[in-house]
């Protein structure tokens, strides 16, 4: 097989095609829980703590350097405000997969724990079938 035809039948796989549909969902509900993040939960937090936006915690390494209007160089900081979203926001992220695989897993419990048919009885051999019509008859003699 000639290498475009082995990528082909890779990429065709359902698996591949399902996991590149996986990552674009994931991609776009990432944005999703940033957006509620920043918008929805972090705001009442930050009034809470005192008018705080998180996204202005900050630790100034060291100073920016200016000489007149022009910057020479950035100020250095830690900007652990915005690794408390991020933190936040892979929480929510994570329980929701952790909810989702829950689910998955119960599903797929019911499936198997389905009741199977009972087999039938398997018919009797010829040779229990010959015992049993011996039997008869020496009871009805």
């Amino acid at each position: 097989m000639s290498f475009i035809q082995d990528f082909k039948a890779f990429a065709l796989k359902g698996n591949v095609v399902d996991m590149a549909v996986g990552v674009i969902i994931g991609g776009a509900f990432g944005k999703i829980v940033t957006s509620i993040v920043n918008n929805i939960i972090m705001p009442p937090i930050g009034v809470l703590t005192g008018g705080v936006d998180f996204t202005d915690l900050k630790v100034t390494l060291k100073d920016a350097v200016v000489e007149g209007e022009n910057v020479v160089s950035e100020a250095v900081t830690l900007n652990y405000g915005q690794f408390i979203q991020d933190v936040v926001d892979f929480l929510i992220i994570a329980f929701c997969i952790f909810l989702m695989i829950k689910g998955i897993a119960k599903l797929s419990r019911k499936k198997e724990e389905a009741p199977a048919e009972p087999a039938p009885e398997p018919e009797p051999s010829a040779e229990e079938k010959l015992l049993t019509e011996i039997r008869d008859l020496l009871k009805n003699k």
